[in-house]
């Protein structure tokens, strides 16, 4: 999965202030290496781990993004299953003209993972503060 770094929020005015770091090249590994770990660019790394309590903070919150979009992922395949069982279940009332069942359980998990998947977006909306 070759994912482009996520870049930094727009700010409105945008960003007056610049700052050069130089670096070795066995540093600039180091720093691309993490970077593209968690997929964040450079900049938005070194700012993140200088704001944030250091190195091992911003590693840890780009961590507990990678988990939040690991969980939403399964979320959404639990979703499409869940629906490929609504339409089967929709098809199964019109042919026959009764709903069966197991219908309940199945409109019951939809509503589960909804609550899930609020959850989650609550999450990732919290990280982003």
């Amino acid at each position: 999965m070759d994912e482009k770094p996520t870049r930094r929020r727009r700010v409105e005015g945008g960003r007056q202030r610049r700052h050069v770091v130089r670096v070795t090249a066995e540093e600039e590994a180091q720093l691309r290496d993490l970077s593209a770990r968690y997929r964040v660019s450079v900049p938005k790394l070194l700012v993140d781990s200088a704001l944030s309590g250091g190195a091992d903070a911003a590693v840890s919150n780009a961590s507990v993004r990678a988990e939040v979009l690991t969980s939403l992922f399964a979320a959404q395949r639990q979703i499409a299953g869940i629906a490929n069982n609504v339409n089967q279940l929709a098809k199964f009332a019109n042919a026959n003209g009764f709903v069966p069942g197991d219908a309940a359980a199945a409109l019951d998990e939809a509503r589960r993972t909804t609550m899930r998947i609020s959850g989650l977006v609550d999450e990732i909306g919290a990280s982003l503060r």
